[in-house]
């Protein structure tokens, strides 16, 4: 394994008990199960592991539990992107501590329409407050959850700024054309494309794999592509993996994965959900069973 994180990476799951908790156990499971079924590592404590909807104390436990189950170095990017400094600090703290091998980290999201200096002061106030060499930060870029995006010229100022602290990004907004420009702009920049649909290309232009929700169900067909990328098939394989992400289009993703897990794995309680998301609808779930059933996709033992 490298010593920096690469490859394919699930945006995980935070599976809750019937009490809305987090069900620590059943989350820890979860990840080592993604590991074992083809991620390359995990990034919980995103947009997908339902994070905002999550205490600081409930994040700084999650944390911890992982680090104790073993899930830490490269394995590891653990969402620390809060709307307070001082938070986005604590649990940055707490990944260094714990050993994680990058941190992914949205602006302050709450107020919209910020100016690029003040985005800049932002995640250096974070950085140097920080104030630990050993961290890696990874830029995460989702327009359409925060309001806006992080533009390329922020980018490149907290590169130059911070060369060894601000090494890579999740892109999330689905534009390739933006990545691309990314990359092509940042020669050493380590893009995630926040979609394993981007995963094939991202790779021939020079990204280090992908960091997606969907690869919950994903992940061996992802690793398929990841290790063969160089093969002759690598297009079918591709094809194939963009189907499967398709099979969601169109659904809310987080309480269909949680749905289909739950009934696919003999677990039910895996479907809990914490307000505002509401169960997936029998409608939606049968969707995205035929829609994969279709595939001739079976979710992995």
């Amino acid at each position: 394994m490298t010593t920096q994180p690469a490859g394919v990476f699930a945006a995980s799951l935070t599976p809750m008990t019937a009490d809305l908790e987090i069900d620590v156990p059943r989350a820890v499971a979860h990840n080592q199960w993604l590991l074992a079924n083809g991620c390359n590592g995990v990034a919980p404590l995103g947009t997908t592991g339902e994070a905002n909807s999550l205490s600081l104390d409930e994040r700084l436990a999650l944390l911890d539990a992982l680090a104790d189950a073993g899930i830490t170095g490269p394995q590891l990017i653990a969402g620390v992107g809060c709307t307070a400094i001082p938070d986005t600090v604590t649990l940055t703290r707490k990944a260094l501590a714990n050993g994680a091998g990058g941190v992914l980290m949205l602006p302050p999201f709450y107020y919209k329409a910020p100016s690029e200096d003040g985005l800049f002061a932002a995640f250096a106030e974070v950085i140097e407050r920080v104030g630990d060499p050993a961290l890696q930060i990874y830029l995460y870029n989702f327009p359409q959850q925060v309001g806006f995006e992080l533009p390329l010229s922020l980018i490149a100022r907290l590169v130059e700024a911070y060369p060894d602290t601000v090494v890579g990004s999740k892109d999330s907004s689905g534009d390739w054309p933006r990545m691309e420009r990314t990359m092509a702009e940042l020669p050493g920049f380590r893009l995630f494309p926040g979609s394993e649909e981007f995963l094939l290309a991202g790779l021939r232009q020079g990204a280090v794999g992908c960091i997606s929700a969907t690869v919950n169900v994903t992940a061996p067909q992802s690793q398929d592509v990841y290790a063969n990328w160089r093969a002759d098939n690598a297009d079918d394989l591709q094809n194939y993996l963009t189907e499967l992400r398709m099979a969601f289009k169109g659904l809310p993703a987080i309480p269909v994965m949680k749905a289909y897990h739950a009934r696919e794995r003999n677990d039910s309680g895996f479907a809990n959900l914490r307000p505002p998301f509401t169960p997936a609808s029998e409608a939606d779930l049968a969707t995205v069973s035929e829609r994969l059933a279709a595939a001739s996709f079976k979710l992995a033992a």
